[in-house]
């Protein structure tokens, strides 16, 4: 009973210490990162209709950046076409594609408020298996891939963002 004890206080005290050392070593979970003390808008310009530039203003508005319209010394992040293309990665027996390789592109680029610009390109790829013989169900995991590719973009985009305003 007693070393049962000291086995559970030696474990509550080893996770404790990790823990600290964890936070003291300055380890963030990816994608919840510190945005620049001095950013408090920001402008988006973006095709109208854009699901990623909405998607971005959501983000931008949960880490406390308020989206205004375009103003002098304000940052601006210049949202582009995304485009998506497929590469056919194997075919089934009959000739029929089996697997797709998903390619995303999304430019963007940022101006920070002395009009220093940076451009990027986003580019993410996802494998895809195809299977005629459930058409329906595949839509509906297609539109689940790009929907993620997405949001993956919207991500990056914030990283970079948050890189190119503190340098």
């Amino acid at each position: 009973m007693l070393t049962n004890t000291y086995q559970q206080a030696t474990r509550l005290l080893a996770t404790g210490v990790a823990l600290l050392l964890l936070a003291g070593c300055g380890f963030h979970i990816r994608g919840d990162f510190q945005v620049p003390p001095n950013l408090t808008e920001v402008a988006i310009n973006a095709p109208k209709r854009s699901d990623v530039a909405a998607a971005l203003h959501n983000a931008l508005e949960l880490r406390g950046i308020a989206v205004v319209n375009y103003a002098i010394d304000i940052p601006i992040i210049e949202i582009g076409e995304d485009k998506l293309d497929r590469r056919t990665l194997s075919l089934l027996p009959s000739g029929q594609v089996a697997e797709y390789e998903f390619i995303y592109t999304l430019p963007v680029t940022f101006t920070d408020s002395s009009g220093r610009v940076s451009q990027q390109v986003i580019q993410l790829t996802r494998d895809y298996q195809d299977d005629p013989n459930f058409a329906l169900a595949k839509t509906r995991e297609f539109e689940l891939v790009i929907s993620e590719m997405r949001n993956d973009a919207v991500r990056r985009t914030l990283i970079l963002m948050n890189q190119y305003l503190r340098n």
